[in-house]
């Protein structure tokens, strides 16, 4: 029986009215061969949820959460929301003094981590003032689940106007102290529904999900994603490359960050017969090489979909996935761009004085719309430097949106190399260097110079088997961009350091050369 119509807003309410008819089907199944039913999901989420109202926690209290990912994960994040509580994800990399800031900051009401961390982790917590700590591990043990077993698998979602508070997402921090985003119930609702329609969902659709579970990706768009159409889950506690392609055969669609690409990419079995059966990959958190999306199309006869989102925000913009009568019925996928706005989410590209720019001109991207969210947590000063008078988010990311409606993402501006007066755009450097024979990948900061201020470093990874000239590279690119954009040094490194969604942690790059020119 399906449950009755939602009269409110708390997203596990709409969620869970999106489940089969018949709740005995599998809803996900892991990659060690555990099948959970849609029953499995709604018992486990009530039982987890009638624990959490029985600590008599305060209105909006905060549940932080550490944990390996885990289906039992993902019943917690869904208690959560059921519960009406406010959900506190935490990177599983964090360390002691990371930890000690996000639990300090949040004050949760309740922490969850796993056994092997609950000695340092409790120490923290408690001195925070959190009530309750328990444990949760990906093999199904854990003080959270002792305690759940003893409540009842029947729990009524706490109802949610659409400006509650849902989640607390905390930027990476790459520079300066992390900040809360703030997420409400309507945020995440108005994401997934709009997402649901824009990616074509189908009603046989099957997704894999091979994305951790704290972070706007895996979490929101890929979790809420199949929930919220109630499609079943081919589920990876890690990724692995081989067993994603092996499951192309039973799936119909994939999201990942460019780093599985690169990875699947490299597999001999990736073929288009492999990916036969594939409806959409979609592709985020980090840029795109052109090398990737080409190659991508040339083994497996699919387009890549790159769609451009943030912590803050969700998702904003994608590439099509059919045509789109706003812009002139254009279905292109472009490889380099982000696509268009999605329904309902305004982007514009601004520049001095928060002024609009024209087409192709490249300024600050700013945004609004139901995704965006509340503001930073217990930051209001923050919050209101992050918006414009006229109620535009700031994201920070440099762009520009050519005449047919695209959008290109450049840099962050916190990237931007101002060289001698003039403005540099990393990715366009990138780009070139790229372009070049031998090079994998690159990465161009700024670093502090005597007579121009800021000039540029290049870091070079070759392909493999490749020899590449640092000498070479600086003297090609002197032949294709204007001098001020010529980096002045170029190196060929290893690996660059990157965050866990694959992002290249520029900032660390900055630190590491930032004495080159003292």
């Amino acid at each position: 029986m399906k449950p009755p119509a939602v009269d409110h807003h708390n997203v596990w309410s709409h969620l869970r009215a999106a489940f089969p008819a018949d709740l005995d089907r599998w809803a996900v199944e892991t990659d060690t061969g555990l099948i959970y039913t849609w029953r499995d999901l709604d018992r486990a989420s009530a039982m987890m949820a009638n624990l959490l109202a029985s600590l008599g926690l305060p209105e909006g209290a905060r549940v932080a959460v550490q944990v390996n990912k885990s289906v039992e994960a993902m019943a917690l994040y869904l208690a959560t929301l059921r519960a009406g509580l406010v959900f506190l994800p935490l990177n599983t990399a964090y360390q002691k003094a990371e930890i000690e800031y996000f639990i300090g900051d949040a004050e949760p009401a309740v922490v969850v981590c796993t056994g092997a961390n609950f000695g340092w982790v409790s120490k923290i917590a408690f001195k925070a003032g959190t009530a309750y700590v328990f444990t949760l591990n990906d093999d199904r043990t854990g003080s959270l689940l002792e305690r759940a077993v003893h409540h009842s698998d029947v729990h009524a979602p706490v109802p949610r106007q659409a400006d509650d508070l849902a989640a607390i997402l905390y930027t990476s921090g790459t520079t300066g102290r992390s900040k809360g985003a703030m997420l409400t119930h309507g945020n995440l609702l108005s994401n997934a529904l709009v997402l649901r329609d824009y990616w074509g969902w189908q009603p046989d659709d099957v997704l894999i999900h091979a994305l951790p579970i704290f972070h706007v990706h895996g979490l929101f768009v890929a979790l809420h994603g199949a929930l919220i159409n109630g499609s079943p889950m081919l589920w990876m506690s890690k990724f692995d490359p081989q067993t994603a392609i092996g499951w192309f055969s039973r799936a119909t669609v994939f999201m990942g960050v460019p780093t599985l690409y690169v990875r699947m990419l490299a597999e001999p079995g990736l073929t288009p017969e492999a990916a036969r059966h594939m409806r959409l990959f979609i592709s985020g958190s980090a840029p795109l090489l052109i090398d990737t999306f080409e190659a991508w199309r040339q083994r497996t006869g699919h387009t890549i979909l790159e769609r451009y989102g943030m912590s803050e925000t969700l998702m904003l913009t994608s590439n099509p996935y059919r045509a789109d009568a706003r812009y002139g019925g254009q279905s292109e996928r472009r490889g380099g761009t982000v696509g268009f706005p999605l329904p309902g989410v305004e982007v514009r590209v601004a520049g001095e004085g928060d002024r609009p720019l024209p087409a192709s001109e490249i300024g600050g991207i700013q945004v609004r719309g139901p995704n965006v969210f509340k503001g930073y947590w217990r930051m209001p000063d923050k919050t209101r430097e992050e918006f414009t008078a006229d109620g535009w988010f700031r994201t920070g990311d440099l762009g520009f949106q050519d005449e047919r409606g695209y959008i290109t993402i450049v840099g962050r501006s916190k990237d931007l190399i101002i060289s001698g007066g003039y403005n540099v755009y990393p990715a366009e450097v990138e780009g070139a260097i790229n372009e070049l024979p031998g090079v994998a990948e690159s990465a161009v900061v700024g670093v502090p110079h005597p007579d121009f201020g800021e000039v540029g470093v290049a870091l070079v990874i070759a392909q493999p088997g490749q020899a590449v000239d640092p000498e070479q590279v600086i003297a090609a690119l002197k032949g294709r961009l204007a001098h001020f954009k010529v980096p002045k040094r170029c190196y060929v490194v290893a690996e660059l350091p990157r965050n866990t969604m694959g992002k290249v942690q520029k900032n660390l790059l900055r630190e590491q050369y930032r004495g080159l020119f003292a």
